[in-house]
């Protein structure tokens, strides 16, 4: 059986699997960073050495769900130790592929992992603990994935540019072993439908229809904006290429400090931590559509995006736990699903807008995306759909010592 109450060590394994999806997240985006130097060492274009970042994002989606079926019976620390030390042999074989082609099969297999591993963190990380402590937990969890865009991958693009690419591939393989290793120390084994978390508190199919269609949109939104970020701030605001790293380390800074915040209140206010994060991305994207030419204001607005968006991940998954009409494995996965299908919505809807119109209707299209999510789940509810999450969380409360 899972453990009945939460300890040093299950607080531990939660910290341990933050740094795990630290390491996910920076092993996403690190071609960004190293673009130019893959593409010159292995004789590619820009371009096609972009595509691993596509690539990626499109396994994670086709496969999170039926990986999370194929091993919904394994015990989730052997499971996410496997995924860890393949993740790690991975990055390993990156670092050492002597073409392309074994570069961006590396990079399929990191995506399937990936999808696995966020199948079934959010359970594994809140299994140890009552729901009342869950919306901590899930903060605690997110701040690995907000810190990636200020810590992971500019340090991995740091040491690539020092030591070459292969070398930055090389340190997020050591992380992954490490970061393993932790990871089978200190997460407890048992059947995943023994953990305190394998079920949703309050199952609400309806609710988590909902909130999947509005991770949709709400991302779709943001990255249809945050992905060509670079271009407004350029031609818009009428920023220097020197700037745009500084502002981008804000709006990441930013959101570290949003994802931090909404943990203290998703256990005591849960409706407002989860409305609250968007409406801000909504009111900052639209502001920027007439503000944006103002560079005090742009980069003021712009953090608050990175605030507000880092923040809504630990929202929907905490909400995720709560609904999921099953097993919240399963249910993991088709967030898991959402985002990644709104990131790589975003970015094709601002890739064709930004050709034609430029770069400042992306900030109103994005905004307006934002704001229908944010009206899908006030809707949700004002309709009564949190009823039963406020009758489980007072009787959590009672019971819980």
């Amino acid at each position: 059986m899972a453990p009945p109450a939460a300890s040093r060590r299950a607080w531990a394994a939660v910290v341990a699997l933050s740094l795990a999806a630290l390491a996910f997240v920076t092993t996403e985006l690190l071609p960004i960073g190293l673009l130019t130097l893959i593409a010159d060492d292995l004789d590619r274009s820009r371009s096609q050495v972009g595509l691993l970042v596509t690539w990626y994002a499109a396994v994670v989606v086709l496969f999170s769900v039926p990986l999370t079926r194929l091993t919904r019976r394994i015990p989730r620390r052997r499971l996410l130790g496997v995924t860890l030390g393949v993740f790690a042999g991975a990055n390993l074989i990156a670092a050492f592929a002597p073409s392309f082609p074994v570069l961006a099969g590396s990079r399929l297999l990191i995506g399937l992992c990936q999808a696995l591993f966020w199948s079934i963190a959010a359970a594994a990380v809140n299994d140890p603990f009552p729901p009342a402590a869950r919306g901590r937990v899930v903060a605690l969890f997110s701040v690995g994935t907000a810190l990636a865009p200020v810590i992971g991958v500019p340090a991995g693009t740091w040491l690539g540019q020092q030591a070459g690419w292969r070398a930055a591939f090389a340190a997020v393989a050591v992380v992954g072993v490490l970061v393993a290793i932790a990871v089978v120390v200190l997460v407890p084994s048992y059947p995943p439908q023994a953990g305190g978390a394998a079920r949703g508190s309050a199952p609400d199919r309806a609710a988590f229809r909902w909130l999947v269609a509005a991770t949709t949109l709400g991302v779709c939104g943001y990255l249809t904006f945050t992905t060509y970020v670079g271009p407004f701030l350029l031609d818009v605001t009428g920023l220097s290429e020197g700037t745009l790293a500084p502002v981008l380390f804000a709006s990441g800074a930013a959101g570290v400090l949003g994802t931090i915040i909404v943990g203290q209140f998703l256990d005591r206010r849960p409706v407002a931590a989860r409305l609250t994060p968007l409406a801000v991305v909504a009111f900052a994207l639209l502001a920027l559509y007439p503000l944006g030419a103002l560079p005090v204001a742009a980069v003021a607005l712009i953090a608050l995006t990175g605030g507000g968006y880092s923040a809504f991940p630990a929202a929907a998954q905490h909400r995720m736990l709560q609904v999921a009409p099953a097993s919240t494995d399963m249910a993991s996965a088709w967030l898991s699903t959402a985002f990644n299908v709104g990131i790589a919505g975003g970015s094709l809807l601002g890739g064709a807008v930004l050709p034609a119109a430029g770069a400042r209707p992306l900030a109103l299209i994005g905004g307006l995306l934002v704001l229908a999510a944010l009206t899908v789940l006030t809707v949700t509810a004002r309709s009564g759909r949190d009823r039963p999450e406020r009758h489980t969380e007072a009787n959590t409360a009672r019971m819980t010592p």
